[in-house]
């Protein structure tokens, strides 16, 4: 089903053997209306305004994706699909390399088409890709040939080996913590994961590059312990302020759904009332005027049809402006309790963050003090146990040792930042997507049926000028 203008995937649900599917060169919006189709293993939507990847969950077999030439400016919500082998989403508006972090996990990902994406304008872009995506084997149409890959692992090895170790760490992580893929998820719809124990903690001091020497200064075992305690509590008390804010918003969205849709419902029975005593009348009035003969008394007849099918028309247009006003009162008490809910939790997000930086700076404060004092020791010959070589590269003067302190508070701070700058953009742009494709939705639904308001009247007065015109002849 391609270049027929399709603006809306449905009507497919019944189709649950389908294993191909094309329906390229359309106006498809959004990807919806798939749920059923658990064996596909080939799917096209290229050539579309596609602009988020979703409803592909329940699509686990499928291993051939097109979406090239669509508006889609993230790479997302593809982990169901693990059996993908073959992707392209050449042509749309991916900018960020993170974007190509996230396929690490697709095993089975051999070809892969990004051409025409503003990433590909990215300095050694292609290396890049070769390098976090070893099991790839043509890109952007092409072979990657041995010299590439032998350029990749030399510019990007030691990048690669850290995204590695990271991905090892969260899998471990999950396992000790014995999180399952479904519980992930709602960590990540919560946007908390991860911070439901001394993950962040971890990672801090796991891209510190001084963290293992300044861990070996006397006395700062008991001041880490602390410290990574009082971390954890925190990073805790965002995780579950998150799981209750999901909560509360999943139950909001509920709550304007059923408003929603039972506003929709009635509307829709009051005006089918509407449109069956009209076709009633209709019918009745056809079969009067097929037995006239007179022409004037069938003219009087066709022009009261006609006024009856303008007053019909009006009635229809004016109970759907009604339920516009009524969707717009109930979108507009949506928005405002999901955007306070919002704010809240943001609100709450930053203070709790706040806390972890002033953590960071007690922290960095104590540390500084136990390494000048260490230094001043090694010094004077006062220390009794012998220095560990990896501490005594940094116990060489006081600029080495405050510098060396210095940079580690540095890298801290910026993951505790990196991280909740993340979790907020990341629940602003789902409020903002939201909101849109709400707005979007309705925009949909009042034009449809316009449009189908608009057919019927048309259809009606068709009929009557051709009764009239078969009359004049």
């Amino acid at each position: 089903m391609f270049f027929v203008d399709i603006l809306k995937i449905s009507h497919l649900w019944h189709f649950t053997s389908l294993t191909k599917l094309q329906l390229d060169n359309n106006v498809i919006e959004r990807i919806e209306g798939l749920e059923n189709l658990t064996n596909l293993i080939w799917l096209d939507l290229s050539f579309n305004n596609i602009e988020v990847i979703e409803g592909l969950d329940s699509l686990v077999k499928l291993e051939d994706l097109s979406l090239f030439n669509n508006r889609i400016s993230v790479i997302e919500n593809l982990d169901a699909l693990q059996n993908l082998n073959i992707l392209s989403i050449g042509n749309n508006s991916i900018a960020q390399l993170d974007n190509v972090l996230y396929l690490r996990q697709f095993e089975n990902l051999r070809t892969l088409n990004l051409a025409g994406n503003p990433i590909c304008d990215e300095e050694d872009f292609k290396i890049f890709v070769t390098a976090y995506l070893p099991d790839l084997v043509y890109l952007d149409y092409r072979l990657l040939d041995e010299q590439t890959r032998e350029t990749a692992f030399a510019k990007f090895q030691y990048a690669v080996e850290e995204v590695q170790h990271n991905e090892l760490q969260k899998q471990e992580a999950n396992k000790a913590l014995k999180i399952t893929d479904e519980e992930l998820q709602l960590h990540k719809d919560a946007f908390v994961e991860y911070l439901n124990g001394p993950q962040l903690f971890d990672s801090m001091f796991a891209e510190d590059p001084d963290a293992e020497k300044l861990a070996l200064l006397p006395g700062i075992d008991t001041l880490l312990e602390t410290y990574k305690s009082e971390m954890k509590a925190l990073c805790v008390q965002i995780f579950d302020a998150g799981l209750a804010q999901l909560a509360k918003r999943t139950a909001e969205m509920k709550s304007f759904s059923t408003g929603s849709h039972e506003a929709v419902a009635d509307n829709q029975r009051e005006a089918a009332q509407i449109t069956a005593d009209f076709e009633n009348f209709r019918r009745q009035k056809i079969v009067e005027m097929q037995q006239i003969t007179d022409a004037d008394l069938l003219e009087a007849h066709i022009t009261s049809c006609h006024e009856q099918a303008e007053q019909f028309s009006e009635n229809l247009m004016s109970l759907e402006l009604q339920l516009v006003d009524q969707l717009e009162d109930i979108f507009k008490d949506f928005e405002r309790n999901i955007s306070d809910m919002v704010g809240g939790f943001i609100e709450n997000v930053q203070g709790t963050f706040a806390q972890c930086r002033d953590l960071e700076n007690r922290h960095h404060e104590q540390q500084l003090v136990i390494a000048l004092a260490t230094l001043e020791k090694v010094v004077k010959s006062e220390l009794e146990e012998k220095i560990p070589d990896d501490l005594a590269t940094l116990l060489v003067d006081k600029d080495t040792v405050t510098n060396a302190v210095s940079a580690s508070h540095d890298t801290h701070l910026q993951k505790i930042d990196d991280r909740e700058d993340e979790l907020l953009a990341r629940v602003n742009s789902w409020m903002s997507a939201l909101l849109k494709s709400i707005h979007n939705d309705e925009v949909k639904r009042n034009r449809k049926r316009i449009s189908e308001i608009q057919h019927y009247i048309s259809f009606v007065k068709d009929e009557l000028e051709d009764m009239a015109s078969s009359e004049d002849n």
